[in-house]
């Protein structure tokens, strides 16, 4: 038996959209980083960068379940003494939608080039509205 693995030369790269209206913010973070990744993919290689383009509108509509909307922080230090900062994610969800998006897909990422790489092939909206029609996005329905 022969196992196929992928070339980066050889990757054909599709665009998906996502909806994150109503579901849980972190269950559409976690498909869109397989779709990142290529996981959907018979051609998967973990190696190899072989993922998709993924699109997350409505992330302002997302919904953190429990009592994570007070309760979770997202922190992160200036590098000076004292520097910690902090921000509770009823805050966050209200300014900044995409970037509690973003934070929850790039968690779900590797550590290294490769990751960064499949990261910047996410894009985040907050409304419905995106500026990738040219690319004729389609909607993932699989669920």
């Amino acid at each position: 038996m022969s196992t196929t693995l992928a070339k980066k030369e050889t990757v054909s790269r599709a665009w998906y959209i996502l909806d994150a209206a109503g579901k849980p913010l972190g269950r559409t973070a976690a498909k869109a980083a397989v779709l990142l990744r290529g996981k959907h993919k018979p051609t998967y290689t973990p190696n190899v960068d072989c993922g998709d383009h993924v699109i997350i509108i409505n992330a302002a509509e997302a919904v953190l379940t429990g009592n994570k909307l007070t309760e979770k922080y997202y922190r992160h230090h200036s590098g000076w003494i004292g520097g910690l900062k902090e921000v509770q994610y009823s805050r966050l969800m209200a300014q900044k939608p995409e970037k509690a998006v973003e934070l929850a897909v790039k968690g779900m990422l590797a550590k290294n080039k490769l990751g960064a790489d499949q990261f910047a092939r996410l894009r985040v909206y907050a409304g419905p509205e995106h500026k990738h029609a040219a690319q004729k996005p389609a909607p993932w329905t699989q669920d």
